[in-house]
């Protein structure tokens, strides 16, 4: 079966969509975008990344192309004629087509662009039952972290450095020592029977995620503390872990050279993805 995008306002198979040379989001990344998790074909936390992208916009001065009403219409329509069981929407908006300006076109309609792939859940559940390597790197990034833009050349350095180094994932380290977040997630220590996760700023994105685990952590009683932290506490933790859209909850097991408990998983894994999935209604 032929895989099909979205492309402003049409949907084509996925080898003839493209946007013009001209749109903003190709020559400034002048542009924002969201991924909605799927899960045995619900949306995951999609009133989060919904509510999240429409903020992005606002941020940047930026329209909606489409009515809010009409994006959960048009994700699961991509959802079920790609026939996706497990996966994720790709979903980014830009500016627009207009001649190359460094200011706001005045009649330039944005652009909008949904891409549906498929993830067997297989994959997920292999990679949780060894858990992941991270490497940090310095946080490069530009200072409205808060804003969910397209503009992620620093997180793909910082992924390849990653990479690189045989590690799944790279945590972001700030001026100060202190851990701001991975390039595509939320990091996350348990030491002590508490568990860590740098508190909001315009220097990390609100993870959508990270929201709803915190939820069902505080359903279960699990004593949170949003707090920085650095090197010599990850030396210091029980345990670790990444959040995010597409990764849910995900143990991490080494952090450069640094083992985290004895390098396996530990107990609290399983307990923070089940808390996770019962605050999003899939438990």
């Amino acid at each position: 079966m032929s895989k099909i995008s979205y492309v402003n306002g049409n949907y084509c198979e996925h080898k003839d969509s493209f946007v013009h040379i001209e749109d903003r989001g190709y020559q400034f990344a002048d542009g924002v975008y969201e991924v909605f998790g799927v899960i045995n074909k619900k949306i995951v936390d999609y009133d989060g990344h919904i509510n999240r992208l429409f903020r992005s916009l606002k941020e940047l001065r930026m329209n909606s192309p489409i009515n809010k009403s009409s994006y959960y219409f048009h994700i699961k329509r991509l959802v079920k004629i790609n026939r996706i069981d497990d996966g994720l929407i790709y979903l980014q908006i830009t500016r627009g087509v207009a001649e190359r300006d460094f200011k706001f076109p005045k009649n330039a309609r944005s652009s909008l662009v949904m891409i549906a792939k498929g993830i067997s859940q297989d994959t997920y559940d292999d990679t949780f039952k060894k858990g992941i390597k991270v490497k940090t790197v310095k946080d490069l990034r530009w200072k409205r972290v808060d804003i969910k833009t397209i503009n992620l050349l620093a997180p793909v350095l910082a992924k390849q450095e990653a990479t690189d180094h045989y590690c799944q994932e790279a945590w972001l380290i700030d001026d100060d020592g202190f851990v701001t977040e991975g390039s595509s997630s939320t990091a996350w220590i348990l030491k002590k029977n508490v568990l860590y996760t740098t508190p909001l700023s315009n220097s990390i994105l609100n993870g959508i995620t990270r929201q709803s685990l915190i939820k069902g952590l505080n359903k279960n009683k699990v004593r949170l503390t949003e707090k920085k932290f650095n090197i010599i506490d990850i030396k210091e933790a029980d345990e670790a872990f990444i959040t995010s859209a597409t990764q849910y909850v995900m143990p991490v097991v080494k952090v450069d050279h640094i083992k985290i408990g004895n390098g396996k998983i530990g107990k609290y894994a399983s307990i923070f993805r089940k808390a996770y999935m019962e605050a999003v209604k899939l438990s």
